[in-house]
């Protein structure tokens, strides 16, 4: 029998819990001496207040330990490095598949991750390969390059080499595919109703890719699929982790678990046992949520002391996480940093741009009305919209009478209406009809998903809602000139 200090050790390199502040906390300093796997940083909790900061924080965990830390930065709509404060200079994973220049998205996952090096992130918990086959998926979205798991995987290897090219471990995610949902595992545990025939067809195509390409991460989600996991969540299943990932896709790389302070994962069993879970079901690396800090990250080393000492857990399953772990940091000690090229990302976003119609000459500057769109817990309030452009830009949530106090400050001016996912939300819809209908001139700006389409004159679908496809969709309007 292991003694309790070696279990705890074991058990120690498995975690990724989370602090609040630009500056880590005493306990998490201890714990970083004492071996702990490392952190995820948020930007919510106020990890994230600048580049310069971001770059001290690593730096000062780097005094104490080993640390992977890690960040969900995906670029587009799922942002961390500007804090929520200011959309991303890259588009997203949307606007790449529309453009599908594999080469480009390699470039920008590059780019992307030489910034995270340079502040002393090093490992991405990115990208997203999941085939987005359901329009009302809730926390996907434009999170997905594309509808088509061929398209998906072209990119999965892209993305995955570009990451790896920059010195920075790249994360598949959301195994085995979180695309074909219409709920949110933050909130619950989705369904996917798909059978190993239709995995193979769909799901699974991406992330073979990213295994082809060397994917150092594969990120599990809190999914069930039926016929395969019988009701408990993929990242909580030997037949999702053990069976699916190690033995079907033959993937021999880290596993790390999505948050499991979600729903999905913990809602009926608590953080502790969910970890205890995961590490039987043969997840290497446990991240633990924005939240959880040094209760959690006690109370999880006594559950799995326990596990291990009542046998529930084997210490060789936790010994063999030591050994992956141990040979991602032993890859990321051997390499180098990339160049930023962050002239990719607004070359991304131009060449995304889809127009339906003849684009207007206005002679005088257009009244641009932005909507109001729910976002989810993934994509955080990161600012979206074109109102940079637009100093009296004016923002509506299409309750009664918006319409008509829309039409009456447009008088005499062009309209721009700007949508966001529009497919799922009523209130989009029902404004941008009547506005169409009082004014067919006005253009309609998509910066989600385009899946409604009315019957505009001019349509503009830019494939995400990052800084870049905004700049782009600006520059394209005439609201400002090309950088």
């Amino acid at each position: 029998m292991a003694t309790t200090a070696e279990i705890a050790r074991l058990a120690r390199g498995t975690l990724l819990p989370s602090f609040t502040g630009a500056s880590a906390p005493r306990w998490l300093l201890d714990e970083l001496e004492l071996g702990l796997g490392g952190v995820t940083l948020f930007a919510l909790t106020g990890n994230v207040p600048s580049p310069e900061s971001l770059a001290a924080l690593t730096a000062q965990m780097r005094k104490a330990g080993d640390p992977f830390v890690t960040i969900d930065e995906e670029g587009g709509d799922v942002t961390r490095l500007g804090g929520h404060a200011t959309g991303s200079p890259y588009p997203g994973n949307a606007a790449l598949g529309a453009v599908d220049d594999p080469e480009l998205t390699r470039r920008i996952y590059r780019s992307l991750a030489a910034e995270l090096a340079e502040v002393g992130v090093n490992f991405n918990f990115a990208p997203s390969v999941d085939v987005n086959t359901a329009d009302d998926n809730p926390v996907i979205g434009t999170r997905s390059f594309g509808p088509d798991p061929e398209l998906v995987a072209r990119h999965a290897a892209a993305s995955v080499t570009g990451t790896q090219e920059a010195g920075v471990a790249a994360c598949a995610k959301h195994f085995p595919g979180h695309g074909a949902t219409v709920e949110d595992s933050h909130l619950g545990v989705p369904i996917v109703d798909a059978d190993l025939d239709l995995l193979d067809r769909r799901e699974l195509v991406p992330f073979r890719a990213a295994i082809r390409a060397g994917t150092r991460a594969v990120m599990t989600g809190h999914l069930n699929l039926p016929s395969i996991t019988r009701g408990t969540p993929a990242t909580l299943s030997p037949e999702a982790i053990t069976g699916l990932l190690r033995e079907h896709l033959g993937y021999p790389g880290v596993i790390v678990t999505d948050a499991l302070d979600m729903e999905g994962a913990s809602g009926a069993i608590g953080i502790p046992e969910a970890s205890v879970r995961a590490l039987i079901a043969g997840a290497d690396l446990l991240c633990l949520g924005p939240h959880e800090h040094s209760e959690t990250v006690e109370a999880t080393l006594a559950a799995v002391d326990e596990a291990v000492r009542t046998g529930r857990l084997p210490v060789t399953r936790l010994a063999d996480a030591a050994e992956r772990t141990a040979r991602l940091r032993a890859w990321l000690a051997g390499n180098s940093p990339a160049v930023v090229d962050r002239a990719a990302g607004l070359e991304a976003a131009r060449r995304a741009l889809q127009v339906t119609g003849a684009l207007p000459g206005w002679a005088a500057a257009p009244l641009v009305v932005e909507t109001e769109s729910s976002g989810n817990i993934a994509v955080g309030p990161t600012p979206w919209g074109l109102h940079p452009w637009a100093p009296d830009a004016v923002r509506s949530d299409g309750a009664d009478g918006a319409a008509d106090r829309v039409l009456d400050r447009a008088k005499g001016r062009g309209l721009i209406v700007v949508l966001r996912d529009a497919h799922r939300h009523a209130a989009q819809r029902a404004l941008t009809t009547a506005l169409l209908t009082a004014r067919p001139d006005t253009v309609v700006v998509e910066m989600g998903l385009p899946v409604w389409r009315p019957g505009a004159a001019v349509y503009l679908a830019t494939y995400g809602a990052a800084a870049a496809n905004a700049q782009a969709a600006a520059e394209l309007l005439g609201l400002t000139s090309a950088a």
